[in-house]
């Protein structure tokens, strides 16, 4: 009896306990638009969610009860229910990070879930609540977290303008070389959810009612969403579309979505949410880096409608142009590095070859207008024999010019990885038949019938000269990482790369860090910053680097783009020599495609130019952004050739689909360079080349 009584006591004074939570709110600015209400033990948020409507979430900050106890979205006196009763769950699996085998933290070469690793569901414990406000965004921190080695906060961010809502675990661990991935959703407590939808890899709508019962499964899903109706609405479940996907060689779907009851075995309820295949492709899968101190923002996006699934689905799509690159007047888009291999596997393996191949369309679909190719990676002859190698490059050159079209442009490319050291791409202006391989007393060019002009490479000098003689350009593929961890730093003293036709670098969010507001670990946008403070006039190009190309893969997560400043596209029987001088000459910008940079001069300058500065060592910066997620922030890199600067603006205060001209002063005294990244609060980015300074 006496230990029924303290059991009942204990109980009693944890919920007294509980109730008793106080919120935070000295950081809260009522003049933002949000409005905050709590009482008992209740937290209350109303935001403007855009088209008159006003979002609404009630938390409920007691011991036991569902975080969130309604979700809803009204409009003048009417209130539609979308979601009750609701808790958030993470699930965090943690693994070791090999930092001594290769490049440390920008490893890409580590197979993780191949060696131990434990996942751990994330608890929550109600014990303190804040809400501040950052620009028109609200943010609720409610802690704390806690999984194993790793301890944080919940962090739940209102959008004014939108009916979105952003759920993130900040966590952090103090142990050293660790590697994270998570898989998070929403369980409902209630019975307010009545069917689950989703679009399948065929683009089209599918639907299942919920039975509490059902055991979890994983879908393959095109846009990354699932979603949740009730009876007065519907509840979109996201992830951020590019920061979610860790750096792999192929875009596999691998089923990045769930709903059903007990996912994992290790949730308690039925849910829906985001998750991540552990073994990857099953090749090389080095996750997230989770470096000592970090906070790692393990998170995903909700968007709320009062209408159908469909809506929900639309509104969603919205957000990535529905997952393409949207056309700018002035600009093409232009995509490199991918080893499709279609030459190899299909037309030189004997098999059909279609009039219309599935890789073509994916691109086309994604609004892409320049495809440049990295075929013969590891599957062909590039050192000969000779009669092998001319009609593999004959065969490749072939199907470039058959599949190209007035409104698509693909380029033949290949990923040499001889003479210079490290992987590099190239490209020439027209097609080029070049053999790496020079046997002594072979000369460097001949004329073949069939062929005309046939260069043959012996080492870096002939490559040096193909290059120059035939106007071509070449870079460095995923520098400092993969089978390039050396470069282009071992090489940087050298003749090839000192000259104008050795462009530079490509860039790829590689490797990921959770941590940071934007993507890719500064590993290439950082190399930028080196080349420039070297006084080397060098570009850095996006690059996808992937190998099979196909309509159900996960494409969009993985693509970047460039976007030329060009009226249009030649054609494949003229010269592509303007593409290479854009490249070349630093007139274009890189994108993930949620922000787009169509105008940016600093003094009336455009990027690969030269600038005078002000009076008083101040610029001119104008620029115009065009957004779908809600901006983060601008900044100005800059540099005096020994150290790199940076002059950050704050976009908190932008809303969701943005289109706006930014004019600002910055200062660049003692500056020899400058450029300028923009990101949003998704990691999405764009980012410039480099202007130079008188």
């Amino acid at each position: 009896m006496r230990s029924l009584l303290l059991s009942i006591f204990g109980l009693f004074c944890t919920a007294i306990t509980m109730a008793q939570v106080k919120v935070d709110l000295k950081k809260f600015n009522p003049k933002n638009e949000a409005a905050i209400s709590q009482k008992a033990g209740i937290l209350e948020i109303k935001w403007p969610a855009g088209n008159g409507n006003t979002g609404k979430i009630v938390f409920d900050l007691s011991g036991s009860k569902p975080l969130f106890k309604l979700i809803s979205l009204n409009k003048a006196a009417v209130q539609k229910i979308i979601s009750a009763d609701v808790d958030p769950v993470f699930l965090l699996s943690i693994g070791k990070r090999d930092l001594l085998s290769q490049n440390g933290w920008n490893i890409f070469f580590d197979k993780v879930p191949f060696k131990p690793y434990k996942t751990f569901p994330v608890t929550l414990k109600k014990s303190s609540a804040a809400v501040k406000s950052i620009g028109s965004h609200t943010v609720i921190t409610i802690g704390s977290l806690h999984s194993d080695r790793f301890d944080g906060v919940l962090e739940v961010t209102f959008y004014n303008g939108s009916p979105l809502f952003n759920i993130a675990a900040v966590m952090s661990t103090d142990v050293d070389a660790t590697a994270i991935v998570y898989d998070a959703g929403l369980v409902s407590r209630s019975d307010s959810w009545k069917s689950i939808s989703w679009t399948s890899t065929g683009d089209t709508l599918q639907q299942a009612k919920v039975v509490k019962t059902d055991t979890a499964v994983n879908l393959a899903v095109k846009y990354r969403t699932i979603t949740a109706k009730g009876a007065q609405g519907t509840l979109a479940l996201f992830p951020a579309p590019h920061q979610y996907f860790y750096p792999l060689d192929e875009a596999f779907n691998l089923k990045f979505t769930w709903y059903g009851n007990n996912y994992r075995k290790m949730t308690d309820g039925y849910g829906i949410g985001i998750r991540q295949d552990l073994k990857g492709d099953n090749r090389f899968v080095p996750w997230f880096n989770a470096p000592p101190g970090t906070k790692q923002r393990m998170n995903f996006f909700c968007l709320i409608s009062d209408g159908e699934a469909s809506d929900a689905f639309t509104a969603v799509k919205k957000f990535t142009h529905y997952d393409s690159y949207v056309k700018l007047p002035g600009f093409k888009t232009m995509s490199s590095h991918f080893h499709n291999e279609f030459i190899m596997s299909v037309v030189l393996a004997g098999k059909p070859v279609p009039e219309h191949p599935d890789f073509v369309d994916v691109f086309k679909k994604a609004g892409i207008d320049i495809v440049h190719l990295a075929e013969f990676h590891y599957t062909a002859h590039p050192k000969g024999p000779d009669d092998q190698r001319l009609k593999e490059l004959k065969a490749l050159f072939e199907m470039c010019e058959r599949l190209s079209d007035k409104d698509f442009l693909l380029l033949p490319g290949e990923e040499p990885n001889e003479f210079f050291g490290g992987h590099w791409l190239q490209l020439f202006p027209k097609p080029i038949y070049w053999i790496m391989s020079r046997k002594q007393a072979v000369p460097f060019v001949e004329d073949r019938p069939g062929f005309g002009k046939v260069y043959h490479i012996g080492d870096k000098k002939d490559m040096l000269k193909l290059l120059e003689q035939e106007k071509g350009l070449a870079w460095t593929a995923h520098a400092r990482t993969k089978g390039s961890v050396n470069a282009p730093d071992v090489y940087a003293h050298e003749d090839f790369f000192l000259s104008d036709r050795f462009m530079g670098a490509a860039w790829k969010a590689m490797p990921a860090d959770l941590s940071h507001p934007y993507l890719g670990n500064n590993r290439v946008l950082g190399l930028l910053d080196d080349m420039n403070n070297w006084r080397l006039k060098k570009t850095v190009i996006t690059e996808a680097d992937l190998f099979t190309i196909t309509p159900q893969n996960e494409m969009y997560a993985h693509l970047n783009v460039n976007y030329l400043m060009l009226d249009k596209a030649p054609k494949y029987t003229e010269s592509w020599q303007p593409i290479l001088d854009v490249m070349q000459k630093g007139k274009f910008f890189g994108s993930t495609g949620e922000v787009l940079m169509p105008e940016l001069k600093i003094n009336g300058k455009i990027s690969g130019e030269t600038l005078a500065l002000n009076a008083d060592g101040t610029a001119d910066v104008s620029l115009k952004l065009l957004w779908t997620f809600p901006m983060n922030y601008i900044e100005v890199i800059s540099g005096d050739g020994t150290r790199v600067y940076r002059d950050k603006i704050d976009l908190t205060k932008t809303k969701a689909y943005g289109d706006q001209v930014f004019q600002f002063k910055t200062k660049l005294a003692g500056r020899t360079w400058a450029r300028v990244e923009a990101w949003d609060v998704a990691a999405n980015g764009a980012f410039s080349q480099t202007f130079y300074i008188k």
